[in-house]
């Protein structure tokens, strides 16, 4: 069983609303769900106003419609599954320990915000800061995994702790500023400053990357682990190439502005 939400008045302004969850609407019926309170601009509404509501809690949660001015859709959730038949807005996923999103379409920025188990899932483009702090938290993602078939923004990874972040696509500036520890796997090209600031962990690219002055190259090898990954990665559905799987990395070590500690492994060309 799952509550079906389908989208009969698109938003105004941003609307928030966290009541989108299976961390809220467990043991809700469809009435009952319509009438949670959201929060639409600076006003209060109830989930009604803006969706038609259908079928019973039973774990699962199906959104169809243009969510792009929707937030916080999956806030707090702890287990069962949240499909979006679309687009959804800003801080998909925000606190979440556990379950799976899965948006067909794209999203919006900071996906994942405190993000620390479960699995988050976007079939098209990210916006920025993709498993990144918010602004004054120490640290961003915390567990769990985010993929991203399509490309993403700029700070994807920003202070993440640990867990696995996935683009399928390409992403904009600052990969992994001021990383703690984690990976971040890129398929596409990475914007400039890769890294800038990372204090451990790894960010993996099957592109060439300008790196900062502060990293240092360390040698070519194949790293073990970094298989593993990518067979998950592939098996999740991203266009992980036998190139990637079987080939060489140079490894750079920063950033030496701070531990020095971190790498950034980019997949070698194959010879002539």
């Amino acid at each position: 069983m799952s509550l079906d939400f389908t989208l009969h008045t698109v938003p105004s302004v941003p609307l928030e609303a966290d009541v989108l969850s299976t961390a809220r609407l467990a043991g809700c019926t469809a009435k009952e769900a319509a009438k949670l309170v959201v929060v639409h601009g600076n006003q209060s509404a109830e989930v009604g106003e803006f969706f038609r509501v259908s079928g019973a809690a039973g774990g699962e949660i199906s959104l169809t419609g243009d969510l792009s001015r929707v937030k916080l859709i999956g806030a707090g959730m702890t287990q069962g599954s949240i499909v979006v038949h679309g687009s959804v807005g800003m801080n998909l996923g925000a606190g979440m320990t556990g379950g799976e999103i899965v948006v067909e379409g794209n999203a919006g920025d900071w996906v994942g915000p405190e993000m620390s188990g479960g699995r988050i899932i976007i079939k098209g483009d990210a916006g920025h800061l993709v498993g990144s702090a918010s602004r004054g938290s120490p640290a961003g993602l915390q567990g769990g995994e985010i993929v991203v078939f399509g490309n993403a923004g700029n700070e994807v990874g920003g202070g993440m702790r640990r867990g696995l972040i996935a683009i399928g696509g390409s992403t904009g500036d600052f990969t992994g500023v001021n990383m703690l520890a984690g990976t971040v796997v890129v398929l596409g090209q990475m914007g400039a400053r890769t890294g800038a600031g990372m204090k451990r962990g790894s960010i993996v690219s099957m592109h060439p990357a300008e790196m900062l002055p502060t990293f240092t190259y360390a040698c070519s090898y194949r790293p073990v682990y970094l298989r593993l990954y990518l067979l998950h990665l592939r098996r999740l559905g991203l266009p992980v190439s036998d190139q990637a799987l079987d080939g060489s990395y140079q490894r750079w070590c920063g950033d030496a502005v701070e531990l020095n500690r971190g790498e950034v492994l980019l997949l070698e060309p194959t010879q002539p």
